[in-house]
């Protein structure tokens, strides 16, 4: 038994063998891991596959069931349930390194009778030498061992360019009332911290690690455990980079990208205002768990609708296109393929000349393409978002969306006052409780002073916004990202807030970017720290760096600055391809979405060094839109991480949590 590192398949890949991130992570799962199992003749043996709770979460982000299968995987099986004696069978075990993991896997392979034949042992995150020398006390079990490896992969690849460490509860934890430096607090930095630095580990990078520094670092102001944890969590990921670098065969020994560390401080008003997207609205307003959507395909006997489960994913070609399209545009875009289906069939053309002449809707041009059997198949999934989006236009009628988003953004860029508001509040009585509460929560966001005296009680009493609910409008002070405490005996959180932040919290409209629809002035304020990082234009007293670079390392869009006398870092100038999603498309053939897969192969171009991200808080679909849009701006592959991914009914119920602890989230739910 030898205990070794898996190598990474993203090692010396040439431009054709490109893999984005979560493709680099697929293919270390499937075939570092599961595909290294077969020795001999072997490939012929079916083998069962155990995980825990954590290592099924990774590989279902990953994988398909079909892949895994496909690599001779004939038996999922979950650790700690009972499992039936295969003693003809291997089996390969990928779990984290706890001492619970390795004493259920001891316990299968153990004794005169072990549940399998020989067991492939695979590590989520480096493994105690404890724990090592546990496993191999047992004689019997360590000649039933092929292999015991590291693999260090233990996030959750949720988007193409984005991760999460599955961190849910890391905003009222770290931020909350009573959130303080504890050995609870501690441990989940130090989880946290693992499972990032393990995204580097897969990619083979090592990254300049920088982060937001505590801001009341005055001598006379008392420095929060809140305001500390970006510095907390960059001290811990650095410490496992270190321990990579000698230990990892083939990591970098010199800096090959970035990484950013910040807070949900840096961008309160994110998370809760409405975003017009197609992909964030159908999470905001569709009540979908998760990815999945519940379609309602109509019956052919005239029966009632079947309830049909559809998972909005990237093998989804039109979802690929539109998902970051203005809900305004993904509407017209669908009309127009439905439209050029219509003209670019022969059948339907017929179909459409047995009706009244003039111009047909779109639902008109969806009900008849459905009544055409030979083309189902082909119009299914461009029904599905004919659908959707219908759905969400007739939400943003009925709920008065318009108004409430022109004034969401009128108030984030200082084109409306309070004045607004209590006109908004009076004349729209019949607004959801849920939008004026978000709308009052980014009123405190931009005026956080207003928070100590009453004007914003009367506001909310103006909404009939019940206590339950002014909590969360409250507890925006925590992400303040500092406090004016003095110094004192007692660890207390004060309220005082710094009133110049009322004439330097608004946004400026970005200059030189096309806003062809009304509602799309507003942008997260990582694409602005992004930009700054791409230029070497961020401030170093604000976002200091672990490794303290050289200041002609700027990751320029080039990506090919190194120091003076320094060879050129591993992977600079990586031939990667340019993010599909943001290619201008001809349909080609009336109905797809121009294969996403097949035409991904045919465009190259040299991409720089890559950008991390990381948010502790939580992180939004609007953020993970800004990494896609600027990874084809800057050339830059441009990767967000976050302990979560949140839409804007589960960033309330969280921050509803910050100070009351003693509910549950069934309790708090909106």
């Amino acid at each position: 038994m030898s205990m070794s590192d898996s190598d990474t398949s993203s090692q010396g890949s040439s431009a054709a063998d490109y893999k984005n991130f979560r493709q680099i992570t697929r293919d270390r799962l499937l075939y570092e891991m599961l595909r290294s199992t077969k020795t001999g003749d072997s490939k012929s043996t079916w083998k069962v596959l155990i995980m825990d709770k954590v290592t099924i979460k990774i590989m279902s982000y990953a994988c398909k069931m079909a892949d895994i299968t496909e690599q001779g995987v004939s038996l999922v099986e979950d650790i700690y349930k009972r499992r039936q004696p295969l003693p003809s069978m291997h089996a390969i075990y990928f779990m984290q390194p706890t001492k619970e993991n390795v004493g259920m896997f001891l316990s299968d392979m153990a004794g005169k009778s072990p549940l399998y034949k020989k067991a492939f042992v695979f590590f989520s995150s480096p493994i105690p030498q404890e724990l090592v020398s546990y496993i191999r006390r047992d004689t019997s079990v360590v000649s039933r061992i092929g292999a015991l490896s590291e693999m260090n992969l233990e996030y959750f690849a949720i988007d193409s360019q984005g991760f999460i460490t599955d961190n849910g509860s890391a905003l009222e934890e770290l931020f909350g009332d009573d959130a303080s430096s504890s050995r609870r607090a501690d441990e989940r930095l130090n989880v946290m911290a693992t499972r990032i630095a393990t995204v580097f580990a897969s990619m083979r990078e090592f990254p300049f690690v920088r982060y937001r520094a505590a801001k009341s670092l005055d001598t006379d102001m008392m420095t929060t455990f809140r305001d500390l944890v970006p510095t907390k969590l960059a001290a811990g990921i650095w410490n496992c980079l270190v321990k990579y670098k000698s230990k990892i065969k083939d990591f970098p020994q010199t800096e090959t990208c970035e990484l950013l560390i910040l807070d949900r401080s840096v961008d309160q008003i994110a998370p809760i205002i409405h975003e017009w997207t197609y992909d964030a609205m159908c999470h905001d307003l569709l009540n979908m768990e998760g990815n999945k959507y519940v379609h309602e395909v109509p019956s052919k006997a005239g029966k009632l609708p079947e309830k049909k489960d559809v998972l909005l994913e990237d093998h989804d070609p039109v979802w690929l296109e539109l998902r970051h399209a203005h809900i305004a545009d993904a509407s017209e875009r669908l009309h127009a393929k439905m439209t050029s289906f219509v003209s670019k069939n022969k059948a339907a053309q017929m179909h459409q000349g047995s009706r009244n002449g003039g111009e047909m809707s779109t639902r008109d041009l969806q009900k008849m393409v459905q009544a055409l059997p030979q083309y189902s198949e082909q119009i299914d999934k461009l029904s599905l978002h004919v659908d959707i989006a219908a759905k969400i236009n007739k939400l943003i009628m009925e709920l008065d969306l318009k108004d409430l988003g022109k004034l969401e953004q009128d108030l984030v860029f200082g084109d409306a006052a309070t004045k607004d508001v209590i006109n908004f509040l009076r004349i729209k009585p019949n607004v959801t409780r849920e939008n004026k509460l978000r709308l009052l929560m980014i009123y405190a966001a931009l005026h956080p002073e207003k928070l100590e005296g009453d004007k914003i009680k009367k506001l909310m009493e103006l909404a009939r916004i019940p206590q339950d609910d002014m909590n969360a409008v409250y507890n925006m002070r925590f992400l303040e990202g500092s406090s004016n405490t003095k110094k004192s005996s007692s660890v207390t959180f004060g309220l005082k807030f710094d009133v110049s932040k009322k004439k330097n919290g608004f946004r400026k409209d970005r200059t030189g970017e096309e806003m062809p629809f009304q509602l799309s002035r507003f942008y997260p304020m990582i694409e602005e720290l992004i930009e700054k990082l791409n230029t070497g234009e961020l401030p170093k007293n604000d976002f200091p760096c672990m490794n303290d670079p050289s200041p002609t390392f700027h990751g320029t869009s080039q990506g090919a600055t190194t120091r003076v006398g320094q060879p050129p870092a591993p992977h600079s100038m990586r031939s990667r391809r340019t993010a599909t999603w943001a290619k201008p498309r001809a349909s080609d053939d009336g109905y797809s979405s121009d294969s996403i897969l097949r035409h991904a192969s045919s465009d190259f171009k040299k991409m720089g060094k890559r950008i991390f991200v990381f948010i502790v808080g939580g992180a939004t679909r609007s953020e993970l839109r800004v990494c896609h849009k600027l990874t084809t701006k800057l050339k830059r592959e441009v990767v967000l991480g976050s302990t979560s991914l949140d839409d804007p009914p589960q960033f309330i119920t969280k921050l509803k949590l910050m100070t009351a602890n003693e509910l549950s989230l069934d309790d708090l739910q909106i």
